[in-house]
């Protein structure tokens, strides 16, 4: 919703269970299937989800992380030399994390058809992600992609099941200046006994 200037007053995120606006599923086709890609430095979970329902999911942890610095190797080598032993083992360890994620992201594809992918991973780590030796079955650019629009805690299995909760739900974001038109687009009675629009939204 645009106010007289042409700016966003409201919006609104879809569950991701939600095709979004303009797009259909196949004739035929009754179930969403996506996938969940959380990515830290070291700590990966993901899953594959139909309908909101995780049916299959890995949990990926490498050596990737400079114990007494607690900065990734990645970030580490933009600043010293990789001649170490220890240097040369995190290395090893960061292609394989990846080379490990793409590995089962291919099978997800290969056997389902996916309609959506939520990921979470940092600027730092999309290129060792779509640069891997075993290729990502998308690629930057996939009209699929979905950011999740949320800190993501270090990546494990519960955590993932949050992210999934999370998107299945619907959001309504706005300033709190925009209350009024809130309470007046969806009826004071929604809210009489359950708080602001946010309370009844997230209930």
């Amino acid at each position: 919703m645009l106010d007289d200037a042409g700016n966003d007053q409201v919006y609104f995120r879809l569950p991701i269970v939600v095709p979004p606006p303009g797009t259909t599923l196949a004739t035929g086709e009754e179930r969403l299937n996506y996938v969940i890609v959380l990515i830290q430095a070291g700590n990966c979970a993901l899953g594959y989800f139909e309908n909101g329902i995780n049916l299959d999911h890995k949990v990926f942890r490498s050596y990737m992380v400079r114990k007494k610095q607690g900065k990734s190797q990645i970030k580490y080598l933009k600043t010293k030399g990789k001649s170490r032993a220890g240097s040369r083992v995190r290395l090893s360890e960061t292609v394989e994390f990846f080379e490990n994620i793409n590995e089962r992201l291919q099978e997800y594809f290969s056997e389902n058809e996916i309609h959506r992918i939520a990921i979470s991973c940092s600027k730092t780590l999309i290129p060792y992600l779509f640069n891997s030796r075993i290729s990502t079955p998308f690629d930057k650019r996939d009209p699929r992609l979905y950011k999740i629009p949320k800190h993501v805690h270090t990546p494990i299995y519960e955590v993932m099941l949050e992210a999934n909760r999370f998107l299945l739900r619907g959001e309504l974001i706005y300033e709190e200046a925009q209350q009024p038109l809130i309470n007046t687009l969806l009826g004071d009675e929604y809210f009489s006994d359950n708080g602001d629009a946010t309370d009844y939204l997230s209930s």
